[in-house]
């Protein structure tokens, strides 16, 4: 695979991050923003839309020869598991009922959850909640890879396997980097997620079982969506640790690729993450932004300067009381 070459540590940087005063600011000049602050009342219906897609795949696929079921699991299930968890992402900040509505809103994140085929919606939440509190903060921002993954996967085979291997590292990084007692919302998830798995596997055998689990563990990995993962928050150029893409893939993800957007206000549902920058352009024109999640994808692999370690950390606060 030959040496590495390129970054060897994280970017450290010793400021805040930028969304907090930016958020402050543009609230400041347009209180118009304010009013984009509510739930997206269609996002419940493109949920249970898309979990009847996958459930009339199931049907479909349980016949099929295995080339043909990981073919389908891969270009149109891959799309729907990796859109439904970008669903979870919006209703994991409550923006299908709003904050007064929180039950309500864990028990559709666990329903979104049905096709991925493993227990997610629940620790996604317990997790998401320190990535925008404590963006790329030390033992705290999960989103961040560990010193492990940056020393292993530095060449472009490594960075390869890496981006396909996505789905476990994210799982697993949570219990090795800040591991959080397991909520009774989790264990709810874990019940109704296996009943679910059991049911299907009874009506129809292991076939669309593997089809589910499948459709996440590569549309979540080497696929053309899972580009946002890196244009998110990797640094492709110095300075600059947020970044929003603008492309047709939008459509399928919730939006998002307005990711500087969301950080800056998180509690803004992605139907509304368009009106944001129309309403603000000054604030948002002027950043890099990503134009291809392909492009994304292909230039963390290929350039040296790009891989696991390119990520800005901070030690935030708390990490620092917990010394």
């Amino acid at each position: 695979m030959g040496n590495c070459a390129g970054r060897t540590d994280f970017e450290w940087v010793y400021t805040d991050q930028p969304h907090t005063q930016r958020r402050k600011e543009m609230l400041a000049k347009y209180p118009a923003i304010k009013a984009l602050m509510r739930p997206d009342p269609r996002l419940k219906w493109t949920v249970l839309g898309l979990v009847l897609a996958q459930l009339l795949a199931c049907w479909l696929v349980r016949g099929l020869a295995w080339r043909w079921l990981l073919f389908w699991a891969y270009a149109f299930g891959g799309c729907v598991n990796h859109s439904l968890t970008l669903a979870i992402h919006d209703i994991s900040h409550n923006a299908a009922f709003g904050t007064g509505r929180a039950a309500r809103n864990r028990w559709l994140a666990v329903f979104a959850n049905l096709p991925v085929g493993v227990p997610y919606a629940a620790s996604f939440k317990k997790y998401h909640v320190d990535h925008h509190r404590y963006l790329g903060g030390d033992g705290l921002d999960v989103d961040v890879p560990t010193r492990l993954e940056g020393w292993l996967f530095c060449t472009p085979a490594r960075k390869l396997l890496w981006l396909a291997l996505q789905p476990l590292f994210y799982s697993l990084r949570p219990l090795c980097v800040h591991p959080k007692a397991v909520t009774r919302m989790e264990v709810l998830n874990a019940l109704v997620q296996l009943a679910a798995d059991a049911a299907i596997f009874a009506l129809w055998g292991l076939k669309p079982v593997v089809y589910l689990l499948a459709s996440t563990l590569l549309g979540l990995g080497l696929h053309p969506i899972s580009g946002h993962f890196v244009a998110e928050h990797y640094m492709f150029l110095k300075g600059h640790e947020t970044y929003s893409y603008y492309g047709p893939l939008n459509w399928i993800t919730f939006n998002v690729g307005y990711h500087v957007e969301h950080h800056d206000f998180p509690s803004i549902p992605g139907c509304n993450l368009p009106l944001v920058r129309k309403i603000a352009p000054e604030y948002y024109d002027h950043l890099p932004q990503h134009h291809s999640w392909v492009k994304v994808l292909w230039d963390f692999v290929l350039e040296d300067s790009l891989g696991p370690y390119a990520r800005v950390k901070r030690v935030c606060k708390l990490a620092e009381e917990r010394l």
